[in-house]
């Protein structure tokens, strides 16, 4: 009897994955989309004050990233995914309710509705406390949201290493990954019509109701691979081809036992990790936040407008291409022979140069609005490329055990560099637009941009440069 082929459930659960991440991105995108045109002109919010909020989301974001990595891991992928989309959707849900406490603080009427509140902060005059309490109440929502994303990429990686064997991983990866490009995608089409037409406060109770859904779904379809049902044996053969680790002394690397943090900090892989997403994932972060202000800012075009809702659309539409990024390393270690680090080096330093197309988009825009978009439609494509080979670099690095935390680590680096590039990008876009900033010719806000696009433009380059530097060949970490 010939052999029987194996299932292919595990794309399944790549599917869930994507599912997750995408209504991740999709909760985070709600703020941004609304902001500028919604909330502003309510709370009387400056640039500045959007850029605090965002930045304290990515610092908790970033912490979140480290201790879910670790609860994760002591959870279980099933049960820890599910603590976080929880978490997260009651967060994204509470923005809707922040101008109710905002004007009960302000009013002492809480037993008021979404409309009625917005009476009231309309006929107070002082503008001050609308502003100081409205974006303390926003962090606090902010907060709960940041809490619980930071779930989503460490248990995500987690379940994709159960599932998938090493040289899969990383186009299983930019399946998942791509989620952030559809959550992107999706929600110009969605957020701004919800907001116009029923408030922006249901913007967020709607979209934050998927990840409910979502729980639904995960709770009955995903077990780990050997226990199963849906899969046979020949798929659990297939994902579990990879020969265990053997360390240097020849004894099998052990699976159980906590290992400190400290422990994983004493290694050049860690820092390695910890770099190329310190000096990179603010980039993606600044595009996600800012990009519909800018194109609001710059070319006076809204988020709700035809014509802002199309450009937004096509620059995550161009996103979509970093689905590449998951292929190229397969092709370098299959086609060309190359070992799979060397490999994803290799196509991590081709993603880098693309950024630098972001230099253009200034100069460009002062032709059409569209050069910008399709500039950093492509560097975003590229951002999500190294993204997913990033994530991916743990798995080639680190054994099964340390998945979740070593991700949560260097997400915790990641989100402190999205941190201050949120911070400085709202006090420099303020201070460009009061002073009239001139540089490199360019005048207020727009040489603002300028200068946070140069910014973001390099600094793919010098992350692979340290990257290399630390770990210029592939080396196991044994645990």
């Amino acid at each position: 009897m010939s052999a029987q082929q194996p299932t292919k459930y595990r794309w399944t659960i790549c599917a869930l994955l994507f599912f997750a991440t995408t209504i991740n991105y999709l909760d985070r995108q709600v703020l941004s989309l609304t902001w500028k045109d919604f909330i502003a002109p309510e709370f009387h919010w400056t640039n500045n004050d959007y850029g605090n909020v965002a930045a304290i989301f990515s610092i908790v974001y970033a912490i979140s990233m480290l201790l879910s990595g670790r609860i994760i891991d002591w959870l279980g992928t099933k049960k820890g995914y599910m603590w976080a989309i929880f978490v997260w959707s009651i967060g994204a849900i509470l923005h809707a309710f922040c101008g109710i406490v905002t004007s009960g603080m302000l009013s002492g009427e809480w037993l008021v509705g979404f409309a009625e509140s917005k009476e009231i902060i309309a006929n107070l005059e002082d503008v001050s406390r609308i502003v100081n309490i409205s974006v303390t109440i926003f962090i606090i929502a902010r907060v709960v949201l940041a809490v619980g994303e930071g779930g989503n990429f460490p248990a995500a990686m987690k379940a994709t290493v159960e599932y998938f064997p090493k040289k899969d991983r990383g186009f299983a990866t930019s399946i998942f990954n791509s989620g952030t490009t559809i959550g992107a995608l999706l929600a110009p089409l969605t957020i701004p019509l919800i907001a116009a037409t029923y408030g922006w406060e249901m913007s967020f109770i709607l979209i934050g109701a998927l990840g409910f859904i979502w729980m639904g779904f995960w709770q009955f379809m995903y077990k780990k691979p050997e226990d199963n049902p849906k899969m046979n044996a020949e798929e659990l053969s297939y994902i579990q081809q990879d020969v265990e680790p053997i360390n240097p002394e020849g004894a099998p690397v052990k699976t159980e036992g906590k290992v400190p943090l400290s422990t994983y900090l004493k290694y050049k892989q860690t820092w390695a990790l910890i770099f190329g997403k310190f000096f990179t994932d603010g980039v993606w972060w600044f595009l996600l936040f800012w990009f519909p202000a800018y194109l609001s800012s710059v070319y006076d075009i809204k988020s709700s407008d035809t014509e802002g809702k199309l450009a937004i659309f096509v620059l995550y539409a161009i996103t979509m291409l970093s689905i590449i990024g998951g292929w190229l390393p397969t092709y370098f270690v299959e086609k060309k022979g190359m070992q799979v680090y060397a490999g994803r080096m290799k196509a991590m330093l081709i993603f880098a140069f693309f950024p630098l197309l972001i230099l253009l988009a200034q100069p460009l825009g002062s032709y059409s609005y569209w050069f910008p978009v399709i500039l950093i439609g492509i560097s975003a494509a590229a951002h999500q490329s190294w993204s997913a080979n990033i994530f991916s670099a743990v798995g080639d690095m680190f054994p099964k055990k340390a998945i979740a935390t070593v991700t949560g680590i260097s997400g915790l680096a990641g989100g402190i560099g999205s941190f201050l590039i949120n911070k400085t990008s709202g006090v420099l876009f303020d201070y460009a637009e009061q002073s009239n900033m001139k540089f490199l010719g360019f005048e207020g806000i727009d040489a603002g941009y300028f200068i946070i696009f140069a910014c973001c433009s390099v600094a793919y380059l010098i992350a692979w440069s340290i990257m290399r530097l630390l770990v210029p060949k592939m080396k196991m970490i044994y645990l």
